[in-house]
């Protein structure tokens, strides 16, 4: 069995998981670190037992025992600069979403990552959520026949979105319907997009924080075949749920319809102390013991294996850019109030929000 050497490049909540499932997984022969908090860093290396904890993560793409490289840094901006050189540094790489913050960067990063011959991959964890595997799979195996129309509404707290708006300046397609485009362009493929007609509300978010901030964001994006499907995002439920995420999937074909509720009500905790919670959600995913209640551990072996057995990684950057030029469209759409017709030329990817 071959091991490899892996990196961990911010070890927040997310790279937290990864970190940990990495450290636990036999493939992983050692792990090495990167955080700019020294405190966070520190917690992690204990917890995982790593060989290497750094506040500079370019001191561990010098290191040639490491082959796979996990960027989990924050805010978004950082992503394009550190993939950059991790794939320059010869490593193959696991970027969370989004690719990069303009269409220009996610072109530079898969051309480098196809010239040297890389894996390269975007972290659209919701693929590895077994209710969304089920309704591709009832798409491919001709169980609903023929796909007509799709929608899928996904919702988070607004703990969350003060603290993901206020670290990078990305709507709500950008940052929430992003993982839902990701799944339904998945499910339709080999369609395309071709247009893409988007609207924002405004309310508790633009009001506590003075800056024009969506609530939520709904989408309607038409494919080649013909199909269109709305996808709709947002951040500001009311917060009575820590890290509370809940989504709904409706979609119809010609021989059958799917639904699927994924709000997470079905583990209710009741206490004399808080009341009524929901304590478990898959965004990404609570720690439970040994497992986690999310995707994200099964995603992060995914590519583990990915790169030890020379897979095929299954979200790949091609189409990690297609997501992207779908919310930069809507974007777009949203402050003209027109549709917006697909492909974007790359300049014009200079503001990824509107």
């Amino acid at each position: 069995m071959k091991q490899i050497g892996v990196a961990i490049i911010g070890t927040g909540w997310c790279g937290g998981i990864r970190a940990e499932t990495c450290a636990a997984h036999p493939l992983t022969r050692s792990l090495h670190l990167a955080e700019i908090r020294p405190e966070r860093l520190a917690e992690v290396a204990k917890a995982t037992g790593a060989r290497t904890a750094v506040t500079d993560y370019r001191e561990l793409l010098k290191l040639d025992e490491i082959e796979a490289v996990y960027i989990s840094a924050t805010p978004e901006t950082t992503h394009f600069p550190i993939a950059r050189d991790s794939l320059a540094a010869g490593k193959h790489v696991f970027l969370e979403k989004p690719i990069a913050m303009e269409l220009a960067q996610a072109d530079e990063l898969i051309a480098l990552a196809r010239k040297s011959r890389l894996k390269f991959t975007i972290g659209y964890s919701q693929r590895f959520n077994p209710k969304f595997a089920y309704v591709r799979k009832s798409i491919r195996d001709g169980t609903i026949g023929r796909p007509v129309s799709a929608l899928v509404s996904r919702h988070i707290t607004r703990g969350l979105g003060k603290k993901i708006s206020g670290r990078v300046k990305l709507s709500p397609a950008a940052m929430e319907c992003t993982h839902d485009l990701d799944f339904v362009l998945w499910c339709l493929e080999p369609a395309k997009p071709v247009r893409v007609y988007s609207q924002q509300n405004f309310g508790a978010m633009q009001e506590s924080s003075g800056q024009p901030i969506a609530d939520q964001q709904w989408l309607s994006v038409t494919m080649d075949s013909g199909l269109s499907f709305v996808v709709g995002g947002g951040w500001s439920l009311p917060p009575g749920y820590p890290n509370f995420s809940t989504t709904w999937i409706e979609m119809i074909g010609t021989e059958g319809a799917l639904m699927v509720d994924d709000s997470h009500r079905d583990v209710v905790l009741n206490t004399m102390q808080k009341g009524m919670q929901l304590p478990m959600s898959t965004m990404p995913g609570e720690r439970v013991e040994h497992t986690y209640a999310g995707p994200m551990a099964a995603e992060t072996i995914h590519f583990l294996e990915a790169v030890a057995f020379d897979r095929p990684v299954m979200v790949t950057p091609e189409h990690a850019r297609m997501v992207m030029e779908v919310y930069i469209a809507a974007d777009l759409s949203a402050e003209r109030n027109e549709p917006v017709s697909l492909p974007l030329k790359p300049a014009k990817s200079v503001r990824a929000a509107a």
